[in-house]
This record gives C-alpha cells, sequence and structure tokens, in this order.
C-alpha cells in the first residue's frame, strides 16, 4: 500500500496536465465546435424568450406534473405537437469562465485524488510502471468518461458529442496514468 500523502506530486501534476490539455482541445482545436447546434432563427428565439426572465436552471418541456397527467391525451397531444426539449438556461450578463475553469480544476484534482486512492491501495511503493499506469489510467478513465453516457441514453444528447467526450477522457486518463506511473515512489 503505498499512502495518498506520498502521492501528492502525481496528483497536482497530473490535474495541472489535464487541465492544459483540455484547455488546447477547447480553444486551439475545432474538435468540440459541432457539438451544440445553433438554434434557426436565433435571434427571434431570444427575443421571444429574454421577456419571459427564465430563472437559471434545468428545464424539460413539456413536462407532466404525474404519471398520470404524462398518460393523459391533452399531454400526449402537447407533446406530439412539441417542440419537446430538455435544455439549460444560464446566468447572462458575463462570458467570464474563471468559476468553471476553476470547478474544473478542482474536479481532476479529485479524479487524480481518486486515482492516487485506489493504485495507492493496490500497489505498493516501488511498484512497475505498466500495474502503476494500469490503476491510475482506469480509475481516471471511469472517473472522466463514465457518467457522461447517461446523457446519451436518457436525455437524448447527441451521441457523437458524448463519444468526442469520452476520447477526451481516454487521452486524460493516459496522461493520468503516465504522471503517476512517472512520479510513482521509489
Amino acid at each position: 500500500m503505498t499512502s495518498l500523502v506520498s502521492l501528492w506530486l502525481p496528483i497536482l501534476l497530473s490535474a495541472v496536465g489535464v487541465f492544459l490539455l483540455s484547455s488546447v482541445f477547447h480553444m486551439f482545436t475545432g474538435w468540440h465546435k459541432g457539438d451544440y447546434l445553433k438554434v434557426p432563427n436565433e435571434d427571434r428565439v431570444m427575443d421571444t424568450l429574454r421577456p419571459l426572465a427564465i430563472p437559471p436552471g434545468d428545464y424539460m418541456m413539456p413536462r407532466p406534473e404525474s404519471t398520470e397527467q404524462m398518460r393523459s391525451p391533452a399531454f400526449v397531444e402537447k407533446f406530439k405537437r412539441g417542440p419537446v426539449m430538455m435544455f439549460t438556461v444560464m446566468p447572462g450578463a458575463s462570458m467570464a469562465m474563471g468559476k468553471q475553469l476553476t470547478q474544473w480544476f478542482l474536479f481532476s484534482v479529485v479524479v487524480g485524488i481518486f486515482a492516487a486512492f485506489v493504485a495507492g491501495s493496490a500497489l505498493p511503493p516501488g511498484a512497475s510502471s505498466r500495474a502503476v499506469f494500469h490503476f491510475a489510467g482506469l480509475t481516471a478513465f471511469v472517473a472522466y468518461t463514465l457518467a457522461l453516457w447517461p446523457m446519451s441514453i436518457w436525455y437524448r444528447r447527441s451521441w457523437i458529442t458524448t463519444i468526442k467526450a469520452t476520447v477526451d477522457g481516454l487521452i486524460y486518463a493516459l496522461l493520468t496514468a503516465g504522471v503517476f506511473a512517472w512520479l510513482w515512489p521509489h
């Protein structure tokens, strides 16, 4: 067993590496450019919705109040007429991303902590790089990717977006595994 405290450096360096690599993916490549489609008549839709002052949050439309209502002919007809959507309303006014970037970095640290905990629970100091790579990488892959799939299964998020994010997660996991294998205590 390897103590979590002795793995602070790979935890932090893997989080920094993932943060920087994800920044490159999102800012300097077109890899995620098509993840979200543009709404037809965007200005008209925005002008129509703005006066409604919908507070930030996650919404479903139409949304039944109960399973009985969901089965009612009126709701079924409303659903058929559409539009049917799930959407997130975000606060306006600022495009600053400092809070999200901070949360993403902290999430990457948490993934590193879990990778360290799993690998450290299974492996002693001086373990083979291959074993460290295996345990840390697999844990990081699970953390970065598996929760994405239910978004496509249940909420009909585009499968291509989920697959691209899974590829990102695989790359982040490989980076994490490499850092852990490199800096594993002897």
